[in-house]
């Protein structure tokens, strides 16, 4: 990472925020535990803070965009971005794609290679961040058990820079091994 000076850290919802790694409204979906915490002293450090999520459910009338960028907003993050479609619509935002990682990049002008990304499943969220390169922090919660053991295979040239077991763990291995934008000019 050049200079070691973190800007952006974008975080998966199912399974890292909270839930139980499938789709859960945003009306009935929780928050782990510290998670709030977490995003709170991310965004003290001077990190903005960016929702990273495949949502299909919305193409199928289930949820709406609204609904997910209101639950965000409400979360703290800086933005949303949110992938609408179906792998069979074969966007170019659906992680592992990297577009909406650009478009945030474009919109804030961010370097990607200055920017972590969180998340609990590797052949999505890892293999996006591996692919601008992105710090890659995978969580235990959610999917991320699965990812490191029977689904491996599917992101196996690619290693996490760090496997923490939540996010308010990854939260505080990014703070302590990364500069963040707090007291930089």
């Amino acid at each position: 990472m050049s200079n070691g000076t973190l800007q952006a850290v974008f975080i998966d919802r199912d399974g890292t925020l909270g839930g139980t790694g499938h789709f859960i409204h945003p009306r009935d979906f929780e928050l782990y535990p510290g998670v709030e915490q977490a995003l709170a002293q991310l965004k003290e450090a001077g990190l903005k803070l960016f929702a990273f999520t495949n949502q299909h459910r919305i193409s199928r009338g289930q949820a709406t965009e609204g609904e997910f960028g209101r639950q965000f907003a409400g979360y703290g993050f800086d933005q949303a971005y949110i992938c609408p479609h179906s792998s069979e619509e074969l966007c170019l935002c659906r992680k592992p794609g990297t577009a909406m990682l650009e478009q945030a990049a474009d919109e804030h002008g961010l370097d990607l290679r200055r920017c972590a990304v969180i998340g609990d499943v590797g052949s999505t969220d890892m293999l996006a961040a591996a692919k601008v390169g992105a710090v890659k922090v995978l969580v235990r919660t959610g999917w991320g058990e699965q990812s490191l053991g029977e689904y491996r295979h599917t992101w196996a040239e690619t290693e996490p820079d760090y496997v923490a077991q939540d996010l308010p763990k990854a939260a505080s291995w990014l703070l302590r091994h990364y500069q963040t934008g707090r007291g930089l000019e």
